[in-house]
């Protein structure tokens, strides 16, 4: 796949390795996130080892606003956007009513609006030009409710859902969507979402493996795409057996740190 690539996120993690996978497919990138030294840094090891071009845009997709801003920034570069990768999130750690509730509602605006702006967005020109490709980072978080994280279970609930109905609604315009769900990742989210010692990590997948497997997914064109093939039976064959109160005494065991 050699289209022009969007990738927010770029900075670390899942969405650095993506960025990697599609400059090492010969594709040029559009690189967003917040901190610019890490996505010049990025941009220059990827244009010096892959020959492609690759643009920054430093942006804060926790404010109101930010994706039609990256959207007039994009357009004033003369780009055009045929692959759109949502995968800037975060995630926190503790009881709801515990929690700053100002970084929970930025927590949203990342996770749930701006991945729902961009799509709306950068699609429209997709289905205009017939072809296209859109990739959002969910979550296995997102198939049961996550006492301890519960806004980021939620947001990622948010996002599988979306995107399977925005897939079948462009089914026959040549634009694909897929949704990554991912179990847990060993990357800076870890540390910044304050998980460090939850039990849940404790078998974390890398960054790069899953990377790969929502990109396989993603030009395929596959509705959705779970990294770990036990965690995709669990899922997909026991969890709905399981009664509510016991999930919910599961899901928040697995998220309590250790002693």
């Amino acid at each position: 796949m050699t289209g022009l690539a969007l990738v927010t996120g770029a900075s670390a993690g899942i969405g650095e390795e993506l960025a990697r996978i599609h400059a090492e497919k010969g594709g040029d990138l559009v690189l967003v996130a917040r901190r610019k030294d890490r996505l010049d840094a990025l941009a220059d090891e990827l244009e010096a080892q892959h020959d492609v071009s690759v643009h920054v845009v430093a942006a804060d997709l926790a404010k109101p606003g930010a994706a039609a801003s990256l959207l007039a920034d994009v357009e004033a570069l003369g780009l055009e956007v045929e692959v759109l990768i949502n995968n800037a999130g975060f995630g926190g750690h503790g009881e709801f009513h515990d929690a700053d509730l100002d970084r929970e509602q930025r927590m949203i605006q990342v996770n749930i609006a701006a991945l729902t702006e961009l799509t709306h967005l950068f699609v429209q020109g997709m289905v205009a030009r017939g072809e296209g490709k859109v990739l959002n980072v969910g979550s296995t978080a997102g198939f049961l409710p996550g006492p301890l994280q519960a806004v980021y279970y939620a947001s990622k609930a948010y996002v599988n859902s979306f995107s399977q109905a925005v897939a079948e609604e462009l089914r026959d315009t040549g634009v694909t969507v897929t949704v990554l769900c991912p179990g847990p990742v060993a990357t800076e989210f870890q540390e910044a979402a304050d998980l460090e010692g939850v039990k849940g990590f404790d078998f974390a997948a890398d960054a790069r493996s899953v990377a790969e497997c929502g990109y396989r997914a993603m030009e395929k064109g596959q509705l959705l795409a779970i990294n770990d093939p036990k965690l995709k039976v669990m899922l997909e064959g026991f969890l709905p057996m399981i009664p509510r109160r016991a999930l919910l005494w599961i899901s928040r065991k697995t998220m309590e740190k250790s002693a």
